[in-house]
C-alpha cells in the first residue's frame, strides 16, 4: 500500500497512520483525549507522544473530563513525577484547565466539528509547491481563537490543525496515499 511518508515506518507509525490519522472521532472524551495529545505533542516527535499513550491515559484517568477536572496540586506534582510521560508543567495544566473547560462546553463535539471545513475535496490544506501539509489553516486559526475565548490553553492554530487532521476534520493524507480523499488530486498532476 502506499502510504503517507510519515507513514512508512516505524510500525507505530505504520498502525496509527492506517488505523487512525484521518478517521473521524466523535464523541467528547474521545475528542478531549486528542486535543490533550496534540497539545503534549507540541515542540516534540509524534513518536515520542505514541510511545507513551497507554501512559498518558493511565495517568490522567482515561481522559476522562470530569475526573481529570478533579485534579489539584497533589497530581500536578504526581504527574511532573512520572517519567512515564512527558513532564512539562504548563501542558500537565493545560490539561488540567482544559477538563474544567471542557465541562463549561454544552457540546464539545458539535463545537469542534463547527470548524471542520466542508469535505469538498477541493480544498486541502496541502502547500502544492512542497506536497506537504500546511500547519495552520483558516479553520484552525478560528477554532484555536475559539477555544482560547473559552478558557482552553495550549491549542494555538498549529495543534488546532494537528487535532483536526487526527480526528478526519481535513483529509491532509498525500494524494497518492491510499487514505487520500479521492476527490482531490493536484492540479499539477
Amino acid at each position: 500500500m502506499r502510504r503517507c511518508s510519515w507513514g512508512q515506518a516505524p510500525e507505530i507509525y505504520r498502525r496509527y497512520h492506517d488505523e487512525e490519522w484521518g478517521r473521524v472521532v466523535h464523541g467528547r472524551d474521545a475528542l478531549y483525549e486528542r486535543l490533550c495529545l496534540e497539545a503534549f505533542q507540541a515542540g516534540l516527535s509524534w513518536i515520542t507522544v505514541l510511545r507513551k499513550r497507554e501512559d498518558f491515559r493511565r495517568a490522567f484517568a482515561g481522559f476522562d473530563p470530569e475526573r481529570v477536572a478533579g485534579f489539584g496540586d497533589a497530581d500536578v506534582q504526581r504527574l511532573l513525577a512520572d517519567a512515564s510521560i512527558v513532564r512539562n508543567r504548563a501542558k500537565i495544566e493545560a490539561t488540567v484547565s482544559n477538563a474544567r473547560a471542557v465541562l463549561d462546553v454544552d457540546d464539545l463535539d458539535a463545537l469542534l466539528w463547527s470548524f471542520a471545513p466542508a469535505p469538498t475535496g477541493a480544498d486541502q490544506s496541502w502547500d502544492p509547491t512542497t506536497w506537504t501539509p500546511r500547519a495552520t489553516s483558516p479553520e484552525s486559526v478560528a477554532m484555536a481563537k475559539e477555544l482560547k475565548r473559552r478558557g482552553f490553553r495550549f491549542v494555538g492554530p498549529t495543534t488546532a490543525h494537528s487535532l483536526m487532521q487526527a480526528v478526519g476534520m481535513v483529509n491532509d493524507h498525500h494524494p497518492g496515499c491510499w487514505l487520500a480523499d479521492p476527490r482531490w488530486q493536484p492540479r499539477d498532476a
